[in-house]
């Protein structure tokens, strides 16, 4: 029986690509956001930074910020019937 292929970022080659007049250094803007508990976000990856991203699944969601849990924050999200919790740095979240 062979190895299992694929890990974490398993197809995610177009998802997490960046456009290149955007690529680059991170903006320190974004990278030192902070965000209040009950504020609304858009999970979107920054690929420069690997640190702290959510699973490539909920790219794209619309999440509320529950807590800062270190560098990073707690976001929660649904997923169906679901609801997930999710630790974020601030440089992947976007404010909606």
């Amino acid at each position: 029986m062979g190895k299992r292929k694929g890990g974490y970022r398993r197809g995610s080659r177009q998802l997490l690509r960046k456009h290149y007049r955007c690529s680059g250094k991170v903006s320190l803007t974004n990278f030192l956001a902070s965000y209040t508990p009950g504020e609304k976000v858009v999970l979107k990856a920054e690929s420069a930074y690997q640190k702290g991203m959510f699973h490539v699944r909920f790219a794209g969601r619309i999440g509320t910020v529950s807590e800062k849990r270190g560098r990073c924050y707690e976001v929660l999200i649904h997923d169906g019937s679901k609801e997930k919790k999710l630790v974020v740095h601030p440089v992947h979240l976007k404010r909606l």
